[in-house]
């Protein structure tokens, strides 16, 4: 015999803190430049490898 059970109550829904999207865009622009600076730096250092390492 099937029993009825009561649907549970459940909390209210608690929406998430907005996203600091200003922090977010700082963040991320001090990412690409410290990828831009590190590709220069590697190509510099491979330019002077070149000239400095000869056979």
């Amino acid at each position: 015999m099937a029993t009825k059970h009561r649907p549970e109550h459940h909390a209210e829904l608690q929406l998430e803190s907005p996203m600091d999207y200003a922090q977010h865009e700082a963040t991320y622009n001090g990412f690409l430049t410290a990828i831009k600076w590190s590709i220069i730096g590697l190509a510099v250092t491979a330019i002077i490898l070149y000239f400095l390492v000869k056979p």
